[in-house]
């Protein structure tokens, strides 16, 4: 962006949310049109489930049920030979220098998923790795996409291995405007399920089963769901979300355009925020309250003081802003 770029960005948006104070306020500076890969905005029966529920056909929202799968972890492998086609240092950047092993970053051969998805140094997990999509849908949902949580209270196991050691099983409960309980699980069906007065409505992807747990079967999920299918039709909608028929080609439009994509990042950045004020929660080990006004947590030192990190020289986003 400081080069005068406009960019696709994949989620989540940042790593921490100090970053992506940063990223966000850099973003208006700029006037650059950045898409954050948040492609769920531009799927039908997530749009169409938004503007269901937006339009009260559930009634007042009292509940989200929100899944996520976990990642596995496993024991550290010893230190390798850096492979001649890795510049090792550029590649930690900003994270702690420790020793290479094929674990921790990407496979030498095929296309496999990565190592280093599954490292708190450079992913904190499937909260923010599945989370940014489904707290994305919530946010678009229930109409807090430039607000968030207050009261969080989590639980979570995570690995003593110091290469794969993003979290495990994990439960976790927030609690947006309006009272709105909002329960975040691996126990939980890959979806959301929005609960109201009046009924309830489920979403996922297409290709989504239920986890396999020894009871499970891999039954195939429903894209789109409802306490009554007559809650799914949609005629007489009240509220109509912007629309966009494939994420890349919107942002493509709106460079030419210069219109602000169906998922920029002021918005990216709020949804990224809620997943990591999560993940702080599930470090802490305590109820914590988000201030989403102040972006920081109230009274709480031991909260705020995982808002950032420590960036190695000469690396990182502050070293970057005083070139």
């Amino acid at each position: 962006m400081l080069a005068g770029k406009d960019v696709y960005l994949q989620k989540p948006f940042t790593m921490t949310i100090g970053e992506g104070i940063l990223l966000r306020d850099l973003v208006a500076k700029t006037g650059r049109i950045v898409q954050v890969g948040s492609q769920q905005r531009s799927t039908t029966q997530f749009r169409l489930a938004c503007e269901l529920v937006r339009s009260g056909r559930i009634g007042a929202v009292r509940r989200v049920e929100i899944g996520l799968p976990i990642d596995p972890t496993k024991s550290d492998d010893p230190r390798q030979p850096v492979p001649a086609n890795l510049q090792y240092d550029p590649w930690l950047g900003c994270t702690p220098e420790v020793y290479y092993t094929e674990q921790r970053v990407h496979p030498q051969q095929g296309y496999g998923r990565p190592g280093w998805l599954r490292s708190e140094s450079y992913c904190l997990g499937m909260i923010t790795g599945w989370g940014s999509h489904h707290y994305d849908t919530m946010h678009w949902a229930l109409d807090t996409e430039l607000s968030g949580p207050g009261r969080i209270e989590a639980q979570a196991e995570f690995p003593r291995n110091k290469i794969w050691n993003v979290h495990g099983a994990y439960d976790i409960e927030l609690t947006y405007p309006g009272g709105v309980k909002v329960s975040v699980s691996d126990k939980h069906p890959n979806g959301l399920k929005f609960i109201g007065d009046e009924g309830w409505i489920w979403v996922t992807r297409e290709g989504q089963v239920t986890a396999s747990d020894p009871g499970s079967n891999g039954t195939a999920l429903p894209a789109l769901a409802a306490s009554d299918a007559r809650l799914l039709a949609p005629e007489g909608l009240s509220v109509q979300l912007p629309r966009s028929d494939e994420h890349h080609k919107n942002w493509l439009e709106c460079v030419r355009t210069r219109r602000e994509p169906i998922a920029p990042a002021r918005i990216a950045h709020r949804s990224s925020s809620a997943c990591i004020a999560s993940w702080i929660a599930m470090k802490v080990g305590r109820p914590v309250t988000w201030d989403p006004r102040a972006e920081r947590f109230v009274s709480d030192n031991q909260a705020d003081a995982l808002l950032a990190r420590h960036e190695r020289a000469p690396y990182g986003i502050q070293h970057l802003l005083k070139v």
